[in-house]
This record gives C-alpha cells, structure tokens and sequence, in this order.
C-alpha cells in the first residue's frame, strides 16, 4: 500500500472509532427529558438512535478494515509499541463496557417515558450517565496515548 493512503485512512480509523462510541456516550444525555427517547424529534437523537441499533456492526467492521490498512502501511512493528498496546487494551475495555453495560440498560430505559417523580428511573438514567462520563475519559485517554505516543515501559 502507499504511503498516500495513510492520511485517508488515519482520519478513517479516528472516524470511526469515535462513532462507534459515541451513540453510547450521548444517547444517556437524552434521558433528561424524561420522554421516551424513541420519541424524540431531533435529528441528532434519530441519527444516534439508529448508530447504537443499526449501525455498530458496519463501523465496526470498517475499524478494523482501517486498522488493518494502517498496520499493513505501517509495519507490524508498530503492534511492539507499549502505547498502542495499552490504548488498545483500553479500546477493548471501552468497547466490553459500551456492549455489555450500557447498550443494554440504554435499551430498557430509550423507550420508557418517566413520570415526574419516577424515582428508580431518574437513577438509572443518572447511572447511565456516569458510565457515560467514564466511557468518554477512556476515549480521551485513548487520544491522549495516540497523541502523544509516551514511553510507557
């Protein structure tokens, strides 16, 4: 492969590995209304909606196609590099949190529309926001690694 591919590819790779979390990320944020989520009119909701449901797969497999084409360019000496190997293990770990706990909750609180003083939906919809935040420090620390590429070990 080229060398002028790289770039093309790179901001494909960022792309795409910033949608694949972002739904899960933001989707909590809508809860605040208190309306089913499915409900909304927004066409950042409807969008994000349809990335958490539909769209994880595709991303995902275009990830690792990206991922794939970088290395291929790069060499696989960049595999031995300690940062990509503990911004991976982080990716990883983000991406078994997004898949396992928050799609999951997400999916029974979307389509709830809460009362005013429903008390146990107020908290999870808070829960999901805190698992949210962590969810958005990994990424920022998984750009951090790439940015700055630390010797780690």
């Amino acid at each position: 492969m080229s060398l002028n591919l790289f770039p093309v590819l790179l901001v494909s790779h960022i792309v795409l590995a910033i949608s694949l979390f972002l739904p899960s990320i933001l989707l909590p944020f809508t809860l605040r209304a208190r309306r089913a989520t499915v409900d909304s009119d927004s066409p950042v909701v409807r969008t994000l909606l349809v990335a958490q449901t539909h769209g994880t797969v595709i991303i995902g497999a275009g990830l690792a196609l990206t991922g794939l084409g970088l290395i291929a360019i790069l060499g696989p000496t960049m595999l031995q590099q300690p940062w990509l190997l503990v911004a991976l293990a982080i990716y990883f770990a983000n991406l078994a949190i997004a898949f396992f706990i928050q799609r999951p909750n997400l999916r029974r609180l979307i389509g709830i529309r809460a009362a005013p003083d429903d008390r146990t939906w107020k908290d999870r919809a808070r829960r999901q926001r805190y698992v949210s935040y962590l969810m958005a420090g990994l990424v920022g620390t998984i750009g951090f690694l790439m940015s700055t590429k630390p010797a780690i070990w």
